[in-house]
């Protein structure tokens, strides 16, 4: 199979495989050098040869439940290899990169998207399926379950959901609340003052609408955007499989300029922070991307997929996604410190300035989160989880014992909030073993 990719929607290369394993993506001639398809893949004469789908085409296919859906629904017809599924997907990939069949149309307008009916939350799940199926999502990852229908594809259901301009993202049994979860996070770090993805919540708090950020000031050019995992050469599946020194070292690489450097590298601490704060477990090298108009303009992405995962009970008692000098704990001591002021050249006296930045926004959205325990029943434990939480996260942060933080006892109590229920992860099923059988 040939697939063309195209950049601004302008063609510079055919993508193709041969035997379904070695992969290789050509350089049309003449292409222009600010045309480039990936910051790892520089315009040249030479192809690029990959044993697999080379990263950034692996980034923009889906994961989980919208995988298994276009393999069953479109494998019969073009076959489930990587380059089939991109050849569907690859219109809709994130950036300024599309991959499209020989002679279809890479500009071809997705399909009509009802922002307003998403946060009505009227959406029925035959409409979600029915999108799904017609207007195939890539390159959105996570935790998070991203659907259309808040009651859609049963308790387990995950899928994604990704338009022209916005990402949708619902709730699911095991994840009670999440929606308002995120939305809530992402207030912290816009109160902090921090470049953030926007996000709406439907009015019954069961779904979540991101608005896509990966434009040009103008609002129809599009940027290019490679996560970090795709950066790092890992497969999605090993997106935990990474370090946050990895991280800042790809960083460097790709960031010659010492002045958009060092702006990455202050917004990852942001980011970083941010994480231990708001007991981000979920904080890998897919939710770490970087955005660029050219070779000399390149800087981090807003904050986005950003939420409490810990409060759920599955991932209660996970660890930090990725670990800082070797210590995966959410009590990184002088480590954190370290590591900020040595690979991320932050000072002490500026990582202060943050921690006070994101406690301060943490006070200021704690009376949102009280709010929405009251008004959504189902987000109570939740709300109430994520106080605790941001309450241990913000004392994490006391990297020096003469720094003097806030505290949310205070607003725990006057909301009259009991303590958290006792965590009860759902106990793996044992696989081959009859129920006809007696116990042991």
């Amino acid at each position: 199979m040939k697939l063309h990719v195209y950049v601004h929607d302008r063609p510079v290369a055919t993508l193709e495989s041969t035997d379904g394993f070695r992969h290789v993506m050509s350089y049309h001639p003449d292409v222009p050098a600010e045309r480039f398809a990936s910051l790892l893949m520089p315009v040249r004469t030479e192809s690029y040869v990959y044993p697999e789908l080379h990263p950034l085409f692996r980034m923009n296919l889906p994961e989980g439940f919208l995988l298994s859906v276009l393999q069953e629904q479109v494998g019969p017809h073009v076959g489930a290899s990587p380059l089939s599924l991109l050849s569907v997907v690859g219109r809709n990939a994130i950036g300024r990169v599309k991959v499209a069949t020989p002679g279809a149309d890479p500009t071809q307008p997705p399909v009509p998207f009802d922002l307003q009916g998403v946060l009505r939350g009227d959406n029925s799940e035959e409409a979600f399926v029915d999108l799904v199926r017609r207007h195939a999502a890539s390159g959105v990852s996570g935790v998070v379950p991203k659907f259309l229908s808040p009651n859609a594809l049963g308790v387990h259901g995950k899928g994604t959901l990704a338009t022209e301009r916005y990402i949708v993202k619902g709730t699911t049994a095991r994840l009670p609340g999440v929606a308002l979860n995120e939305h809530l996070c992402m207030e912290v770090s816009r109160q902090a003052g921090f470049p953030t993805a926007t996000t709406e919540v439907s009015d019954d708090g069961q779904a979540l609408v991101v608005h896509r950020f990966d434009f040009e000031a103008d609002g129809t050019t599009r940027k290019g955007m490679e996560d970090l995992c795709s950066l790092l050469a890992l497969r999605p599946e090993q997106k935990y499989e990474s370090t946050w020194e990895r991280v800042v070292g790809r960083i460097k690489d790709v960031t010659p300029q010492a002045g958009q450097q060092n702006a990455a590298l202050s917004h990852l601490a942001d980011l970083l922070l941010l994480t231990y704060a708001l007991r981000n477990a979920d904080c890998h090298t897919k939710n770490i991307a970087l955005l660029y108009s050219d070779r000399d303009h390149i800087a981090l992405a807003p904050v986005y997929d950003m939420l409490t995962i810990t409060v759920y009970d599955d991932y209660a008692k996970n660890p930090p996604g990725m670990p800082v000098e070797g210590r995966s704990s959410w009590m990184p001591g002088k480590a954190l410190e370290r590591f900020l002021q040595t690979r991320c050249n932050v000072m002490p006296a500026q990582t202060r300035i943050c921690v006070e930045r994101i406690c301060e926004a943490i006070v200021q959205v704690t009376p949102q989160v009280v709010a929405a325990t009251q008004r959504y029943p189902a987000f109570h434990e939740t709300g109430k989880r994520m106080l605790h939480a941001w309450n241990e996260g913000m004392n994490s942060l006391r990297l020096q014992k003469a720094w003097s933080l806030p505290s949310l006892d205070a607003s725990i109590a006057a909301a009259s909030f009991s303590d958290p229920k006792p965590f009860s992860p759902e106990k793996p099923e044992k696989i081959g073993r009859s129920p006809l059988l007696g116990r042991r």
